[in-house]
């Protein structure tokens, strides 16, 4: 497989945070560091300027997962494999994570770290286009984190919906675009204003939904959690798109 470079330039909405400045700088800097390779990892894409979630977000789902202990995760969005190997921490002896990437430069250096790590029994990496491989997953999966294109959220949606089992969470990563996602259309960008449409059309969904229970927490640039109540086909989602 050809090896292109592409760009990983940070999310430009990581520096335009929806709360304090002193409260983004208190919650990165003053949290439980990670111990360990895993640790290593992080600091040195921080320091790199390489997109991974950051350290608010890793010490929330840390919490998170380590309550609901879910043995099977599927994530949408690998890039080096660094949130991926932080879940893999959670599940037990017989559980696992799948994740999807469709770029050749970050599925080598996630494969890398998870054979760093000792996660490559533990971690399976599927490449290519994740709306051509969520169709052929079965599931069901306990917990389903998506941190892919922003306005590929709604598309992806209802294919999560199918694979989560009901009970089961869906985490969405950088979901209010800065608070921008709040402003009319004709005050964004032309080059953003796909990605705003689409988010908007997806939170009015899920944040309504009566199968769903829903809460956006100001991690990052917005945590979103779902939590699937009932069985329920939001495929019209896209015949209606």
């Amino acid at each position: 497989m050809e090896n292109k470079e592409v760009k990983t330039a940070r999310n430009e909405m990581m520096d335009r945070p929806v709360v304090k400045r002193e409260i983004v700088d208190f919650l990165r800097k003053e949290q439980k560091p990670l111990s360990g390779k895993l640790g290593e990892i992080e600091r040195e894409a921080n320091e790199k300027g390489v997109p991974i979630i950051p350290h608010e977000t890793v010490v929330f789902l840390s919490l998170l997962l380590g309550q609901i202990k879910p043995e099977q995760i599927l994530e949408i969005g690998a890039a080096i494999g660094f949130s991926s190997s932080l879940m893999a921490q959670y599940v037990g002896e017989s559980g696992h994570v799948t994740t999807i990437d469709r770029f050749d430069v970050m599925i080598e250096k996630a494969r890398k770290n998870y054979e760093a790590l000792g996660l490559t029994d533990k971690v399976t990496l599927l490449e290519g286009q994740a709306a051509d491989i969520l169709p052929d997953l079965k599931g069901p999966y306990d917990f389903i984190f998506m941190d892919s294109a922003k306005s590929k959220y709604y598309d992806f949606f209802p294919e999560c919906m199918r694979l989560l089992k009901v009970g089961g969470m869906l985490v969405v990563d950088d979901v209010l675009q800065g608070g921008t996602i709040l402003l009319p259309k004709e005050d964004i960008p032309k080059r953003s204003r796909a990605i705003h449409r689409k988010l908007n059309l997806f939170l009015d969904v899920v944040m309504k939904h009566p199968a769903l229970e829903s809460s956006i927490v100001p991690l990052g640039d917005g945590l979103l959690m779902i939590v699937k109540k009932e069985e329920y086909d939001f495929s019209y989602l896209l015949e209606k798109e």
